[in-house]
């Protein structure tokens, strides 16, 4: 009996790593693709200032249509952190941006509808620190008011301003299966924090 039991536990042990399956990585069946990944390191959570920008030669090095960590400028869901947060966000970290603080040069409930969660995939300016730059579309409006005066369409990076917010870890994606929409991405995020 003793002999089964041993077996059966060993059979279990051989097939959970035949399958990929990891104290650290899961491999998700469709319709997610296995690019989602929960760790311990997803608790983490700090206060940070949120700007945007645009993948526009004026704003961007190089080719605007390529990050610094080579992936697409998808301005649905790419995001650059500042070079001080590399170790604590490397690239395909997936982040949520919360909690904005009220102040008169924050836009963020103007634009939180296109933020959603957000992929790490590119670089700031070594001279900013502690900041996250959220990718948004150059051809984008939204509507704003200003001091009272008639709401007017202006560019989501600039309505946006800059914010005092709280940035949240809540998965790893690789680079090379970013998702193409919010929707892909909060859909493989959904399943990345159920098994939390």
């Amino acid at each position: 009996m003793t002999s089964a039991i041993s077996l059966a536990i060993m059979g279990l042990f051989m097939w959970s790593g035949a399958t990929g399956i990891t104290a650290s990585t899961t491999t998700w069946a469709s319709p997610v693709p296995p690019a989602a990944t929960s760790t311990v390191e997803t608790a983490l959570s700090l206060s940070v200032r949120l700007t945007g920008y645009n993948a526009v030669p004026e704003q961007t090095d190089g080719d605007p249509h390529i990050t610094a960590s080579g992936a697409y400028s998808n301005p649905a869901v790419i995001a650059a952190r500042s070079r001080d947060l590399a170790e604590t966000l490397p690239f395909g970290t997936v982040i949520a941006l919360e909690n904005a603080e009220k102040n008169v040069n924050c836009g963020f409930e103007t634009v939180d509808h296109l933020i959603g969660y957000r992929v790490i995939a590119d670089s700031m300016h070594p001279k900013k620190q502690k900041r996250i730059d959220v990718l948004l579309d150059a051809a984008d409006t939204v509507m704003i008011g200003v001091n009272g005066k008639p709401r007017k369409a202006t560019n989501p990076a600039i309505a946006l301003g800059l914010c005092n917010v709280t940035m949240r870890v809540v998965g790893k994606v690789s680079l090379k299966n970013i998702p193409a929409t919010q929707k892909e991405l909060a859909l493989m995020m959904s399943h990345t924090l159920a098994v939390r």
